[in-house]
């Protein structure tokens, strides 16, 4: 469960849930029965306080409830017990059944929410419950180990929602300490990855859609190879010059969410338009509330650097850096000019207009970039054709402007 509103909504919805998972842990023991505790037991049964595996909760003296002993318990202590060889009699079907139930449904509206938890624990439980089930009915007409079928339960849901085999192998290994295991656990999770996978992509991918995060796949797709990079730029694209107007940067900055603009040399500072470099808004922002402002358009060279901090440049961190807000700019300074030449990178990773899109998604993944500008091939045209971002290399922008590319199409 995702949730992109406000803070309080934000802290309503974890405050329901955790009523809700209190609720559930506290009221579904009590559809359980309570269960004479076995003879001959070493450890102490019922046992008292956070530990233990016997809960006795309103049961008689020499009594547990085998469900409770699984909501009340640690995480750890339940999952190894599932996991138990050799106690069969301790968990009852509608006990397993119940609890796989309430974990599997608990961990979906869980997931999403304004917490630090994950998924990993969850599934492990509710794979652990289902296949200790399913190993419980077949007990009944053959000599099967529930606690067996437990673990490739859980090597299952686990391998069909993250769709990480060769990692979840070495988990579940090092859980067990038993090489014996590998075989089935490597087929168990083959076929769950391999079944998943003909259905949707895992977990953490689709939860990377819904949050709207752009996240680039290691390769690019196949009919990136039919598209070049100036078929995705857009625009409308916003250039600054190298010495630019006060008002024109500040007027970009409020109508655009750019990060990024390139910087162009113009006559008279050069020859013809030439592009110079690429100044970060973030930059900009420092440059426009240091003030170092001029009334003729001329370069004021490296020596305005020496007027700020190193560190004034540096990436701030969350919620630190310098907003727009914080830049008083007169009227009268709306009309001086800044020189960028000192805060433009002038060396910015670019690619020609004709580069295959899929040779520059590649580049633009392994490199790490956050702008990739693309330039003509051809002299006499302005020297820039746009800038690629994150955003432009996801399928949903790019078969949005070529539909016909889309291997599924919408009917």
């Amino acid at each position: 469960m995702t949730c992109r509103r406000g803070p309080s909504l934000k802290i309503i919805l974890v405050l329901v849930i955790s009523f809700l998972s209190s609720c559930s842990s506290y009221g579904l023991p009590w559809l359980s029965q309570c269960t004479p505790c076995p003879p001959h037991l070493k450890d102490q049964c019922p046992t008292v306080g956070r530990s233990g595996n016997y809960k006795n909760f309103q049961c008689p003296p020499n009594h547990y409830n085998d469900l409770a002993s699984l909501f009340f318990n640690t995480n750890d202590d339940a999952i190894r017990n599932l996991f138990s060889s050799g106690s069969e009699k301790e968990f009852h079907l509608s006990t397993l059944l119940v609890f796989f139930i309430a974990i599997y449904f608990l961990g979906i509206i869980t997931y999403g929410i304004a917490v630090p938890s994950g998924l990993f624990i969850p599934v492990i439980l509710a794979g652990a419950s289902y296949g200790r089930l399913v190993g419980t009915v077949l007990g009944s007409v053959s000599s099967l180990d529930a606690g067996l079928f437990a673990l490739l339960g859980a090597a299952s849901f686990l391998g069909g929602t993250m769709r990480m085999t060769v990692s979840l192998c070495v988990i579940l290994l090092e859980l067990t300490n038993n090489l014996l295991m590998l075989p089935l656990m490597m087929l168990v999770l083959l076929i769950s990855k391999t079944v998943a996978d003909c259905f949707n992509k895992g977990v953490y991918d689709q939860i990377l859609v819904l949050k709207g995060l752009p996240y680039m796949e290691a390769h690019a797709e196949p009919y990136m190879r039919n598209l070049v990079a100036s078929d995705v730029v857009s625009g409308p694209l916003v250039t600054f010059s190298g010495v630019e107007k006060v008002g024109n940067i500040l007027h970009a900055l409020k109508t655009t969410r750019h990060n990024g603009f390139p910087v162009i040399d113009e006559p008279p500072f050069s020859e013809a338009p030439e592009l110079c470099g690429l100044v970060l808004r973030s930059h900009l922002l420092v440059l426009l509330r240091g003030k170092k402002f001029s009334k003729m358009r001329v370069t004021t060279g490296s020596g305005i650097m020496r007027r700020f901090k190193a560190h004034d440049f540096a990436k701030a961190g969350l919620g630190k850096g310098v907003k727009l807000e914080d830049s008083d700019i007169t009227e009268e300074e709306m009309e001086m000019y800044v020189d960028l030449h000192p805060i433009t990178n002038t060396s910015p990773y670019t690619v020609v207009e004709t580069m295959s899109l899929a040779k520059a998604a590649l580049l633009f993944r392994e490199l790490g970039l956050r702008h990739l500008l693309v330039v003509p091939k051809t002299p006499g045209r302005p020297p820039i054709v746009g800038i690629l971002t994150r955003h432009d290399f996801m399928p949903e922008h790019v078969l949005g402007l070529h539909p016909h590319f889309d291997p599924h199409p919408h009917k």
